[in-house]
């Protein structure tokens, strides 16, 4: 997986994919470019999470120790413009958590990841010079990348499906991939 981009903003339904993996941290070191999320995602994924954890999941520990460790680092609006930025975006997408990722990836040149359809239409027609990933072409690239076995890639997917309620739409274009790599123990 090539990225453009010197850093991507994950969404924060592909964050919730990646910790329902339980391979967050090994996920996040294969991606090539610098990981991180807005102080909005963080923010609303923490609560999330902490409920998660309420619920005796462990991998939502991954979460705060990615951070921690500098896997995925925080960033916030540096400017009026990526705020009024954000605000506009808002105004149309109705989602603090994509319009923040949107409006700092547009002033910042950052690629992002996420799988909200709305959100994608958005970004391709407001930046369309800037590169769009999703859960699927993070996670078959980390499975090539790990040199992941056929059986441990079905669990993350079925883990992904079943903990973060993620499965790609039928028009993604690794739709194919994933619901293969999903049942068949030989890919």
């Amino acid at each position: 997986m090539y990225i453009a981009h010197s850093h991507v903003l994950l969404d924060a339904c592909c964050v919730l994919n990646f910790c329902a993996s339980g391979k967050l941290l090994a996920i996040l070191k294969s991606i090539p470019a610098q990981v991180t999320v807005t102080q909005v995602v963080q923010e609303r994924e923490l609560k999330t999470l902490q409920r998660l954890k309420n619920e005796e999941n462990e991998d939502a520990n991954q979460f705060e120790t990615a951070i921690i460790q500098g896997l995925l680092t925080v960033v916030d609006f540096e400017s009026e413009e990526e705020v009024e930025s954000f605000v506009n975006y808002a105004a149309i997408l109705r989602d603090d958590g994509e319009s923040a990722i949107c409006a700092i990836a547009v002033h910042r040149g950052w690629a992002i990841a996420t799988d909200d359809k709305a959100a994608i239409r958005f970004f391709q027609q407001t930046a369309p010079y800037l590169q769009v990933l999703s859960t699927p072409d993070i996670i078959k690239h980390w499975s090539e990348e790990a040199g992941v076995d056929s059986p441990a890639v079905r669990d993350v997917l079925n883990a992904i499906r079943v903990k973060g309620r993620y499965s790609p739409d039928k028009s993604h274009p690794l739709r194919s991939w994933w619901e293969a790599a999903s049942t068949d123990v030989d890919r």
